[in-house]
């Protein structure tokens, strides 16, 4: 059997372990060393496995999970998050479907604190999705809008797919943080003009909420200040240089956690686990990290990225071909897979395609992750129509695929467009490092 063909083995051998519910990170991590022990043998594969494990968990980058992770877990359980609900409510709110467009300005906001599409989804849909009922909101539009919502929080900085992007590629951390923030405000503009259109169509699938004085709404604002500050000291402070991502990380835990202790809205039992669930997250992600160290070299022993990539250029596509042939492998994948799992599978595979095409690989960074998370609300799998399903348990998850259509449609718009003007994505990162 062949180099290339043992490659393709491992593949299906790992998709065939995720299928039987293996965690993602052990599946890449067994394909990866017991392919190197058939390629190189024991030695070689013992000592890929211990390499690669110390220094992917050793690396100084990575920092910067846990502490965004740690920064949006104790914004949360201090119920600092329902306060950036409530000043969008008071904001959009009375417009026809203003509280699903509230719940999109505050996942968009969660984002910039999280970095967790499930943990945004969650958060604001405790909060906006008992409102929504309330006011008679059909099920559809508000598990959709909640659902579409959260997958900002892989887009908006801090996240967690650019981190990862970056230590799989050696891209600055930095940069792609700053690429996704105009994409970001794109993507809210966009999912807050689908549902214009699917009010406009049905108005009675998003109600008028209740008008707030313009007292009440600056007052509401000024709730949800504190935070805000910390989205811009910690952004802000990466794009003028003041902080390297890992200190803006560290600056933004240790000011939520500051404001948390002397609130006084956070006790001693959810201090405790919003550490625990800091620490769960961490090890999940570093796991699917180490597994991609350890995956990646068995791949190319095989040549397998380097042979799919010639086969691609030798067709004929050009660029833009092989661009959409990249985006209709993501959908396809996004349609059983986790977004993390597509990221670190397919970017050792992709990267060498696109850059040798001439893409700017932060732009390509922006284009990924937007594809990915339309992957988290396209079924079967939709990892975040399953958590919007854990909070409205008596949605069906019918009607929840059926309310992310239009997002589902809005993001492949601004998919688009970012396509056709790439300096949408480049534009801060370019000017911060000019």
């Amino acid at each position: 059997m062949s180099d290339f063909a043992i490659g393709l083995c491992g593949i299906g051998a790992m998709f065939v372990l995720m299928i039987l519910r293996m965690p993602v990170g052990m599946a890449m991590l067994a394909v990866g060393y017991f392919g190197t022990v058939i390629l190189n043998g024991t030695r070689s594969a013992n000592a890929l496995l211990l390499t690669e494990t110390f220094s992917s968990a050793s690396n100084y980058s990575l920092t910067v999970i846990p502490l965004f992770v740690l920064m949006g877990n104790i914004a949360s359980a201090a119920g600092f998050s329902s306060r950036l609900y409530e000043a969008a409510f008071a904001w959009v709110g009375w417009l026809r479907g203003g509280l699903a467009s509230a719940s999109i300005v505050g996942c968009a906001a969660f984002s910039a604190v999280s970095g967790s599409s499930v943990a945004t989804a969650v958060t604001i849909g405790r909060v906006a999705l008992p409102e929504m009922k309330r006011f008679g909101y059909s099920d559809a539009l508000s598990t959709g809008a909640v659902a579409a919502g959260g997958t900002l929080g892989f887009l908006i900085p801090p996240s967690t797919g650019f981190v990862i992007y970056a230590i799989l590629t050696e891209e600055s951390i930095g940069q792609l943080f700053m690429a996704g923030i105009l994409p970001g405000l794109l993507l809210t503009a966009f999912f807050m003009g689908a549902i214009a259109f699917v009010t406009l169509r049905n108005p009675g699938a998003g109600p008028r909420g209740e008008f707030v004085p313009f007292e009440e709404r600056f007052k509401a604002l000024l709730r949800a200040m504190p935070l805000l500050l910390v989205i811009v000291v910690s952004i802000g402070g990466i794009y003028l240089g003041i902080f390297t991502p890992v200190e803006a990380a560290g600056v933004g835990a240790g000011m939520v956690a500051l404001m948390a202790g002397i609130s006084g809205n956070m006790n001693r039992e959810q201090a405790v686990k919003a550490v625990s669930d800091t620490v769960r997250t961490t090890a999940m992600l570093y796991l699917i990290i180490i597994g991609a160290s350890v995956l990646n070299p068995f791949l190319a022993l095989t040549e397998l990225p380097a042979t799919l990539g010639e086969t691609m250029t030798a067709a004929g596509f050009g660029p833009y071909g092989l661009l959409f042939l990249i985006v209709l492998a993501y959908l396809a994948l996004g349609m059983f897979m986790d977004g993390l799992a597509m990221l670190v599978v397919t970017i050792p595979i992709f990267f060498p395609i696109v850059t040798a095409a001439g893409f700017d690989p932060i732009w390509f960074g922006v284009i990924a992750v937007i594809v990915i998370e339309m992957g988290m609300i396209t079924p079967p799998v939709g990892l975040n129509v399953f958590v919007v399903k854990s909070v409205a348990e008596d949605v069906s998850m019918g009607t929840i695929f059926r309310g992310v259509l239009p997002f589902w449609f809005a993001m492949a718009a601004c998919l688009l467009v970012i396509v056709v003007f790439p300096q949408i994505a480049l534009l801060i990162p370019q000017a911060m490092f000019r």
